[in-house]
């Protein structure tokens, strides 16, 4: 006879959310329960401290396996994505050279940038590159791209890989738009159906552009990133079908580039929503098959949110978001190397881009498990709600007359850099952090030394003057930021910044070590102290060591009274700051102290504001 196993849980009472939200409130001591634990969302939906079961239990996105309609859980029965690696090189055969070393070193996907898109360019370019194994994508003017189509499918038949081949021409005729603010080429659907007939004999070649990580390396948010690739995608459904190609053929030639940004979950949810509503959208199409209706996406890590300052940070950054897109179920990954923001990656970031993926793979398996997020009562929560967000704006970009005309009016790009100017006022209000740069700098950094490019939004293609419309912004979240320290760098004198840390010795402390983070941002010169017994011997000891900059840490009771006597005694030999926002605030500076820093405080503009004073 068995025996009977006693079970764990079956021990416990069941516990309601009533209950649970009950206990919380309880310990909250009246604070309310939205405001202190339920987080608003930048895409407009509100994320619960908790989900539950029951949360998902009216959810259509768990009744599908992998692999099957509509994709939510994945297009494969597998998650082995490909590892790619965009090649930079001057010329095809350094390129050649360059792609045959990175080959034998765990990367299958590869891509190129070729301004020669000659016969000559292609075979030099792909010399030697079995081209069954290694996916090749590649990205050249728009305008010679029906040159490139045509003299690729000749090299590929040449090399008797007419069903093997699979890789991309990379044909996006927004760009313009985008980098420059011009209007929709009128040569653009023209040369998509010239693309389509060129690589009709290669099935395996995707050359319908929909490039929307240009719109996150640009500010958006993931909502609209989302929204926008939807309507992308059906435009060029709706366009080349309207030209007589069939719904599959349409589908089976696009191919998504998207962005990721360091919101690890909704990252995840994007991704997953993504196959979720093409599949839909694609159906609309009536295409012979579904599987015409699954979605190829090359996930991009961001440039967005990478800096110049602690750049080795950006390593962090693009792991955890390599790491959302191999356990979203992606087709490939590219992760950006970490000194891309100020310099052309060497052979050391480069490599450490590469093994970013291999670690995904060798160490933590990520490739051997479909869909692990499937099921999460979280995750399949966010799924469904940066989906919807997403349908919004697609029903909206769709309702307006599609997505190349609102790109050619420049309405896209509007949307994408208010989205750019909030998140950077995010960044200057630390609502938004970037580690190293807005919080906890390495604050004796140097910079300059090591930049060696200017940054620079869009390339010369298909003419590089600027148009009279709207291009997007492109400004890295770390702009501002850096410009200040770049300038404090390029000062003659470095401003000195004194702690004069007085009174209560928790608040001391704390105040102070916020104010260093504070000041550091700047680049600042910071000198901290471990506490004084009068104002005077602290304002005395900060003139001694040539501040430019005092400020007087301590806590809100104390400075009604040591606030006017430090600022009284310093009579204006350095500029004097109050860490914190007390109560005797306006009592404070009707006394004359006008200078406060707080958690409330626009970082950015009040450092702003000192380097005008300081950096004389």
């Amino acid at each position: 006879m068995a025996e009977k196993k006693e079970k764990l849980f079956d021990m416990f009472p069941g516990i309601s959310y009533e209950e649970w939200r009950a206990k919380v409130e309880t310990d909250l001591k009246g604070a309310d329960f939205d405001k202190k634990l339920v987080w608003r969302t930048n895409e407009g939906f509100n994320v619960q401290p908790m989900y539950r079961q029951e949360n998902i239990a009216d959810l259509k996105t768990t009744d599908s396996l992998p692999g099957e309609y509509p994709y939510v859980r994945g297009t494969r029965t597998d998650n082995d994505w490909f590892t790619r690696q965009e090649i930079i090189a001057d010329t095809p055969s350094k390129a050649n050279e360059v792609a045959l070393d990175v080959l034998n070193k765990g990367v299958n996907s590869l891509g190129f940038k070729l301004e020669d898109v000659s016969m000559e360019s292609v075979k030099t370019l792909l010399n030697g590159i079995m081209l069954g194994a290694v996916e090749i994508n590649i990205r050249c003017c728009n305008r010679k791209a029906v040159e490139l189509a045509n003299n690729l499918v000749a090299y590929i038949k040449e090399q008797g890989a007419t069903e093997t081949f699979r890789g991309s021409i990379n044909y996006n005729p927004c760009r313009p738009c985008f980098h420059h603010g011009k209007k929709m080429p009128e040569w653009a659907l023209a040369n998509a159906k010239a693309l389509m007939d060129a690589v009709k004999e290669v099935p395996g070649i995707r050359v319908l552009a929909v490039d929307s990580a240009e719109l996150s390396n640009s500010g958006a948010y993931i909502f609209q990133e989302l929204g926008y690739a939807m309507a992308w995608g059906a435009q060029w459904m709706t366009a080349m079908t309207d030209a007589g190609y069939s719904a599959d053929e349409v589908a089976s030639r696009i191919k998504f580039n998207m962005g990721i940004s360091s919101n690890f979950f909704m990252e995840i949810a994007k991704f997953r929503a993504a196959r979720m509503l093409w599949a839909q959208i694609a159906d609309q199409y009536k295409p012979a098959s579904k599987e015409a209706c699954k979605m190829v996406v090359n996930a991009e890590t961001s440039k967005f949110n990478q800096t110049i300052y602690d750049a080795y940070v950006n390593l962090l950054r693009s792991q955890t978001e390599a790491f959302s897109a191999a356990v979203a179920g992606v087709d490939s990954i590219t992760c950006v190397p970490f000194d891309t923001p100020y310099k052309t990656p060497d052979a050391f970031s480069e490599r450490i881009a590469r093994n970013q993926q291999l670690l995904l793979k060798e160490e933590s398996h990520l490739d051997k498990v479909v869909d692990p997020a499937g099921g999460s009562y979280y995750v399949e929560t966010l799924t469904v709600a940066i989906g919807s967000e997403a349908w919004k704006l697609f029903l909206t970009t769709e309702e307006e007359g599609g997505f190349f005309a609102l790109v050619s009016e420049g309405k896209v790009q509007a949307a994408v850099n208010a989205s750019c100017e909030k998140r950077h006022t995010d960044v200057a209000r630390r609502k938004e952090i970037l580690l190293g740069t807005n919080q906890y700098p390495n604050i004796n950094e140097k910079a300059a030394d090591k930049i060696e490019k200017k940054e620079a939004c869009g390339s010369s293609c298909c003419g590089g003057a600027a148009g009279e419309g709207t291009a997007l912004c492109g400004k890295r979240a770390a702009t501002d930021f850096e410009e200040l320290r770049l300038a404090t760098e390029a000062a003659p004198k470095r401003p000195k910044v004194f702690m004069l840390t007085i009174g209560n010795l928790a608040m001391r402390l704390a105040r102070a070590q916020f104010s260093t983070n504070f000041f550091g941002c700047a680049g600042y010169e910071i000198i901290d102290n471990l506490g004084f017994n009068t104002v005077e011997e602290g304002v005395d000891a900060a003139l001694e060591k040539g501040a430019d900059v005092v400020v007087l840490c301590s806590s809100d009771d104390e400075y009604a009274t040591l606030a006017p006597e430090a600022y009284k005694y310093l009579d204006g030999r350095a500029e004097f700051v109050v860490a914190g926002n007390p109560a005797c605030t306006e009592e404070l500076k009707a006394a004359g102290i006008k200078d406060f820093v707080h958690v409330r405080c626009n970082v950015l503009d009040t450092l702003r504001d000192f380097n005008t004073r300081l950096l004389k």
